[in-house]
């Protein structure tokens, strides 16, 4: 079971409503955060989940909105016990505005590595390290996948493709002359030789079973790449910044989205669910304008500050 919570959906300024953009996943007590706006601390206590095992930060772009929260959540992170390193994903200049934010927090006691203007993906499943980081992890089953946008400035879209280990096939491992000393070793991963042997876990696992994806897209005009990006995915999080179609104008000129124009994604992308999130101060209700966005992909919802989204596998 995952959990999908949305500690922040305003977008511009925080109101009494709203606290700045970020999200987390929590999938097996590990936390992989997608920006972190004004507020981000106060939902997460709010919620009840820890700072100590957040693994991952993915920041979208380097507007106040999105990264304000950093210098205060990463000093909680340190003073929770955090030892194991802790990742920062982001477009080009994100190093730098990182630098420049620590300022504020000069002392952490664990590693704080950056990944800047990375595209394509990361593998954080079967491999034990980032060769290109020399940073240990713990395997957390889990693919990030990036996409440049469309804004005023560098901005990536994000999607977490949560891997299905295969089932034990008790068949397949004696078939294959397995010790049954070493299947759990081998289930979970680990190599062993013996006798000169290779002994894999190929050799005791199944088929593959389909995981899970999350899409997370937001401060972009809807370009045609964004279709393939969050194709088939469980959850589609995507900017609703103005409800009005009448909005549409100021969409464009501001380069986000309307509702409408966000659930058409959804509809040509074969996504089982959208939520909306990064509501403009100015949209007050946004459960006033939903219908927008239904009319056009039924399973349009919108996000609010603490709200937790479940997601489990087939």
């Amino acid at each position: 079971m995952m959990e999908i919570i949305f500690l922040g959906c305003g977008g511009g300024m925080p109101t009494p409503e709203r606290s700045l953009a970020s999200m987390m996943i929590n999938y097996e007590g590990r936390k992989i955060l997608i920006d972190c706006g004004e507020g981000t601390q106060v939902s997460m206590k709010m919620v009840g989940r820890g700072f100590k095992t957040i693994d991952i930060i993915c920041i979208t772009h380097i507007h106040g909105d999105h990264i304000i929260g950093l210098p205060g959540l990463l000093s909680t992170i340190g003073n929770s016990g955090k030892v194991d390193p802790l990742i920062i994903i982001g477009p080009k200049g994100i190093a730098e505005a990182v630098k420049s934010l620590m300022y504020i927090v000069p002392y952490l006691p664990y590693e704080l590595r950056v990944i800047e203007n990375y595209s394509g993906s990361i593998d954080f499943g079967d491999k034990y390290s980032i060769k290109e980081l020399g940073v240990l992890f713990k395997p957390m089953n889990i693919q990030i996948s990036s996409i440049e946008l469309e804004h005023s400035s560098p901005c990536f879209g994000y999607s977490f493709y949560i891997k299905r280990n295969p089932k034990f096939n008790i068949e397949k491992a004696i078939e294959n002359n397995v010790p049954k000393n070493i299947w759990n070793k081998l289930q979970i991963g680990e190599e062993i030789i013996i006798d000169n042997k290779l002994y894999t876990k190929e050799m005791v696992l199944g088929t593959e079973r389909e995981g899970l994806k999350i899409s997370y897209i937001t401060d972009t005009r809807p370009i045609l790449d964004i279709n393939n990006f969050v194709y088939n995915s469980d959850l589609f999080v995507c900017e609703g910044t103005y409800g009005k179609e009448e909005d549409i104008d100021k969409a464009i000129r501001n380069k986000h989205m309307t509702f409408k124009e966000a659930a058409s994604i959804a509809a040509n992308s074969n996504v089982k669910k959208l939520i909306l999130t990064h509501f403009s101060p100015a949209l007050k209700n946004p459960e006033d304008y939903i219908d927008n966005a239904k009319a056009v992909f039924n399973e349009s919802y919108l996000a609010k500050d603490r709200l937790i989204e479940t997601l489990k596998f087939n």
